[in-house]
């Protein structure tokens, strides 16, 4: 068991891995820093800290783990401010859903790679935000990415790979670069469709939302997500997610053109095609 896990942001990924970390007993203090006390004094009142601080030397002092869960464009400052009271056996991680980006914030402020420093990324979450809707179980059986730099020390990466399964997780490993690619393809680019397809029906029929049935519920949930954290990850994936979101344009021109042409084989196969692949993953 780890004597202190030192959370930073105690949002919803935050507040429910803190959950986890307690309710798994693998730390036997779960420290929260953040910028407003008012909001870590309710976390620790609901249990889900039981410690916290806005001062990041008190927050980091003795801790053997330190998780980032803030947004991916804060990362920069944050690494600013914890340098002063980094030490050699602090296992430091986040659960960003960028990594390149983040890796270049470490570089940013300590001029290469932080050997402490573990990049990983929860694949978890839910449409809403905040401390209240924080789930221990939210990571049961999802999966967790961690993409380790080369001097990281391999005893630290099996001590945090350790700590994600002990939450219920499935760990696996690949490159920075690898993991923005993936997650631009199967997290970003279904955020910007929703983001896109809810803004599309306010601009064209602002009532239409009245009509709206299950299906538009179902595909638009997702741009119920946090406006800022998704902003950020624009910012710092805009390669992917470009490149991506034109694939996807790519895609729709077949299904237009499809369409146009009254291509009813052609319209038949893309959607058995679809069907089929979904329900294998459901399966």
């Amino acid at each position: 068991m780890m004597k202190k896990v030192c959370i930073i942001g105690i949002g919803l990924i935050g507040g429910s891995l803190a959950k986890a970390i307690k309710k798994t007993h693998q730390s036997e203090i779960v420290f929260g820093f953040g910028r407003d006390k008012s909001r870590l004094e309710k976390a620790q009142k609901s249990n889900v800290i039981d410690q916290y601080s806005t001062d990041i030397g008190e927050a980091l002092d003795g801790a053997n783990m330190v998780i980032i869960a803030t947004p991916v464009g804060s990362y920069e400052s944050i690494f600013k401010e914890m340098k002063p009271h980094i030490v050699e056996d602090m296992i430091i991680s986040d659960v960003g859903s960028t990594k390149v980006s983040v890796i270049e914030a470490v570089k940013a402020v300590f001029g290469n790679t932080l050997d402490n420093f573990i990049p990983a990324h929860p694949i978890a979450g839910k449409e809403k935000v905040g401390f209240e809707v924080s789930d221990a179980d939210l990571f049961l059986n999802r999966k967790v990415i961690i993409t380790p730099l080369e001097n990281n020390n391999p005893d630290s990466i099996k001590i945090l790979a350790k700590m994600w399964e002990g939450v219920g997780a499935e760990v696996d490993f690949m490159t920075p670069q690898s993991h923005d690619d993936l997650l631009g393809m199967t997290s970003h680019l279904p955020h910007m469709l929703a983001f896109s397809l809810v803004n599309y029906l306010i601009s064209k029929h602002p009532e239409a939302s009245v009509y709206a049935a299950g299906g538009f519920k179902d595909f638009s949930r997702i741009a119920s997500g946090d406006a800022i954290m998704w902003r950020d990850i624009c910012l710092h994936n805009r390669d992917a997610i470009i490149a991506h979101i034109k694939g996807y344009q790519e895609s729709l021109n077949t299904l237009v053109d499809a369409i146009d042409s009254q291509n009813k084989e052609q319209l038949e196969s893309l959607f058995r095609e679809a069907k089929n692949t979904r329900d294998s993953w459901i399966d």
